[in-house]
């Protein structure tokens, strides 16, 4: 027979694995809710038999309406949600010009311009708009790292600079993608550029990758994994 004490105390034992995992989740809900949702959500309309253009528009509305909500009641702009928002304006935008094949090779470019461009310029501020991506994956939902990322964020200049690196690595791959595609189609034959401009996306990303990690992900884990364990050390 269990005492009353080992009876109390049982339930909160088997609750205390479920803490970081709530924390994650919590955590990663703005990248869920501002970003796959509207993806998710644009190829099912797609699946459905609705039009690029209606997919596209439909898909805007959850991050459009948060937009929206956040800059009227929390006077603030959310960031992912404004991002999606401008993306799925501009290839609205874009596809409503046909007739011409090479512009429509252009719209993957102004997408991505407008995304590596936020990304660069949120880095270029000291507010890197990919730190919030990146925060759920280094803390895992974690208190003690989940503390120790805040601590770094707001008074460790080196910390500061690795994530105003990854944003800026990621910015400068992306504008670096949109204008070799731009260039390529109007100088590369179509036919060519439709599956050369695949290839030049999956390249960027991987360099965008292997650079972040090492110069951003790599010093900010090391970091982070130190300030976690030093109040134990004390």
């Amino acid at each position: 027979m269990s005492s009353p004490a080992a009876t109390l105390t049982a339930p909160v034992a088997e609750a205390a694995p479920l803490a970081p995992r709530k924390a994650l989740v919590d955590s990663l809900k703005p990248l869920l809710v501002d970003v796959a949702l509207p993806l998710a959500a644009y190829y099912a309309l797609k699946a459905a038999g609705l039009s690029t253009f209606g997919a596209l528009a439909w898909s805007s509305v959850v991050p459009a309406v948060r937009t929206v909500w956040g800059a009227v009641r929390e006077r603030r702009l959310n960031g992912l949600a404004a991002l999606m928002v401008s993306v799925n304006a501009v290839s609205l935008l874009l596809g409503l010009v046909s007739g011409d094949p090479r512009l429509m090779l252009l719209k993957d470019s102004g997408v991505s311009s407008i995304i590596g461009l936020a990304f660069l310029v949120t880095a270029l501020r000291g507010r890197p708009m990919l730190s919030a991506g990146l925060r759920p994956w280094l803390t895992r939902g974690e208190a003690a790292k989940t503390a120790a990322w805040e601590r770094l964020s707001a008074g460790s200049p080196d910390f500061r600079r690795a994530e105003i690196r990854f944003s800026a690595i990621w910015g400068g791959a992306l504008l670096t993608e949109c204008a070799l595609r731009a260039a390529g189609a109007y100088t590369v034959p179509v036919e060519t550029m439709v599956w050369a401009g695949t290839v030049l996306m999956v390249v960027s990303m991987v360099l965008a990758f292997l650079v972040s990690g090492r110069f951003g992900v790599v010093p900010m884990e090391r970091m982070i994994a130190a300030e976690a364990e030093a109040p134990s050390e004390r």
